[in-house]
């Protein structure tokens, strides 16, 4: 708690410069006297004009606002404007009022040594309270850092660390970097003491319990390359924010985070241009189900950022609205922005056709469903009620009520399903993409793989197992899959809803697929064990896995390329009432159930997108 206002802190500050323009007046005037006359009353009426000139633009520039203790050339150097634009004035009215000849060096001599004076205080004050904060914690009590960049990230970091010494107990010894040329510089009092290459020595030597690594804007593949450097050491590593993290105000630049598995998809992650679709969502409303999942929550907050004029969070979890709502709420703007938490289940046909009746939303993203497949082939039923009926009812509703545009979020699992989870989504993108007419709502999906962090997803497993001591779980040490983030998902979603012309299925060029078994393995590294450590074990492919995940089945690839990360699959022309007619002749037992849904899913599938001419359009 702080004891003096800042309002006090600046009279203070005003009050010392005050009387170090007086020092140097008083010190001026006696130096002066042997050489140059200056009478008392001339004196008193240049200290005056003196006082106010500086009083102004002190206050122009911000120099009383300033907080001493960070105190740098910036501040300094408004002080030099306040105090030169000040003398220029004195000087000028000491010419136009007074007697010419009235001393011109004791005018500079006052501007020299008020100059020294003020800047001294400054700095002295700075030096006083870096001191001071050495020495309430003593080195011994701090971890080492060693900064990894001598960027601007890495300066950001460690003066932030100097300055909060006492706080964040850590004491930063230096900096490496692999520009030859910063090498044995100093930045800021921290030496640059080497490469990337010399950490490991660097370790040793200087006994570092910390590595951080503050290069914002580094690729993959140099992450993962200075990540093997140092992953064998024995200290904590962790990194700064991404610049997008910085730049949409989520976190502090200064605050560090622990190295995440999402910096290890071996490819940049997808950064699409939201700003040309700002425009569509700006003042409209945003239907999401599924608002409180992994995927439809983080929608909401992209869609936030674009000031819709509503947003319809919908669910069935009453906990999970309530804290994708209660987040919302707390989220700058939120005072501009209708937030309506809606608890619904997308299988109650009436519920869902009156909630589109009472708010009419333009834009409709559908993310909720049931998606974990081993669950899903003891639950067939429930599967084919939630992921088929249900998006039927939010589909048929939105044609309905004219929504303008309806995405449907989908999986990978979705191409050629050998499962019940994968067939009841495929028959969700038959669903949707057969009720797009010209003219009237744009219907589409979106496709995507394994969403990094999400809840069911392989990420938070492996977590939680190696934070119990293991073993990791591994279904087959041969399976694949594809991985995204979820921002990089929600991006892709609200994407496809501003580039539907109609019937698509939006695919993310997701890069190599990545073998669960090194994502294991690279999770247990960093999260500081040696792999004799912690066991990974094979435990056997569970219902319905495939060992290796397809985005696009061959029929739908092509080689034209216009956008580097999006294409389309055009699947356009499934017939709506055939679909109708095989949704009513499902069979009661659940065994037959799935096997009649897996079956048709692949052969209409298949025989459907044989008979498009065009099958894809690359946008």
């Amino acid at each position: 708690m702080e004891l003096l206002t800042r309002r006090a802190k600046r009279l203070i500050i005003l009050t010392v410069d005050t009387l170090l323009i007086l020092l140097a007046n008083g010190i001026a005037y006696l130096y002066m006297q042997p050489f140059d006359l200056i009478l008392p009353h001339k004196f008193l009426f240049v200290l005056a004009i003196q006082l106010i000139g500086y009083l102004f633009f002190g206050t122009f520039f911000h120099v009383f606002q300033r907080v001493n203790r960070y105190t740098s050339l910036k501040e300094l150097i408004d002080i030099f404007k306040a105090l030169m634009a000040s003398a220029f004035i004195e000087f000028i009215i000491c010419l136009v009022l007074l007697d010419h000849a009235y001393s011109r060096r004791y005018l500079l001599l006052v501007y020299l040594l008020s100059m020294f004076f003020i800047m001294a205080s400054r700095i002295a004050w700075r030096i006083m309270c870096e001191y001071k904060q050495n020495q309430l914690t003593h080195p011994k009590d701090c971890q080492r850092v060693l900064i990894i960049g001598a960027g601007n990230g890495g300066v950001l970091i460690a003066n932030d660390l100097r300055h909060n010494r006492s706080i964040n107990q850590m004491e930063v010894v230096g900096f490496v970097d692999d520009d030859l040329n910063k090498k044995d510089t100093f930045i800021n009092g921290m030496k640059v003491l080497g490469t990337t290459k010399d950490i490991p020595k660097l370790v040793k030597e200087e006994h570092i319990d910390l590595l951080t690594i503050a290069i914002p804007s580094l690729n993959p593949t140099e992450y993962e390359r200075i990540l093997n450097i140092i992953q064998p050491l024995d200290c904590v590593i962790n990194t700064m924010p991404s610049m997008e993290e910085i730049v949409n105000g989520s976190v502090q630049a200064t605050k560090l985070k622990k190295v995440e598995i999402k910096d290890l998809l071996g490819r940049a992650e997808v950064k699409l241009d939201m700003q040309k679709i700002a425009t569509q969502l700006e003042n409209q409303t945003i239907l999401v189900t599924g608002a409180g999942g992994s995927i439809g929550s983080e929608i909401c907050r992209q869609v936030f950022r674009f000031k819709p004029k509503k947003m319809l969070l919908l669910g069935h979890g009453e906990n999970s609205i309530y804290q994708i709502h209660r987040e919302l709420l707390q989220t700058e703007g939120a005072k501009d922005i209708q937030i309506v938490p809606i608890i619904a289940d997308v299988q109650d046909r009436e519920r869902i056709f009156e909630v589109m009746a009472t708010y009419h939303p333009d834009i409709v993203y559908h993310a909720a469903a049931h998606k974990h497949v081993p669950l899903m082939e003891y639950n067939p039923r429930e599967a084919v009620k939630n992921n088929v009926y249900g998006t039927k009812n939010v589909a048929e509703a939105s044609k309905a009520h004219k929504v303008k545009s309806f995405v449907m979020i989908s999986t990978d699992k979705a191409t050629r399903p050998p499962n019940v989870m994968g067939a009841t989504k495929r028959l969700a993108e038959m669903i949707v993409t057969s009720l797009n007419e010209t003219g009237k709502t744009k219907f589409s999906a979106v496709r995507f793989g394994n969403v990094l962090g999400s809840r069911g997803s392989v990420v938070p497993l492996f977590t939680e197992q190696i934070e119990k001591g293991g073993p990791v779980t591994v279904t087959d040490f041969r399976m694949t899959r594809f991985f995204m983030t979820i921002p990089e998902a929600s991006r892709l979603v609200i994407e496809a809803g501003s580039l539907a012309a109609g019937g698509e299925i939006f695919i993310l060029d997701m890069g190599e697929p990545v073998k669960i078994y090194d994502l294991a393995k690279r999770m247990v590294e960093l999260s500081g064990y040696q792999e004799n450590e912690i066991d990974i074990i094979e435990t056997g492919i569970r219902p319905g896995e495939k060992l290796y995940e397809e985005l696009l089945v061959d029929k739908e690839k092509s080689p034209k390329q216009v956008h580097d990360k999006i294409f389309i699959g055009n699947i356009s022309g499934f017939d709506f009432p055939t679909i109708e007619t095989f949704l009513q002749q499902l069979p009661e037992d659940d065994e037959a159930l799935a096997k009649e849904v897996v079956k048709f899913a692949n052969e209409s599938s298949m025989s459907k997108q044989e008979e498009v001419k065009g099958e894809l359009e690359y946008v």
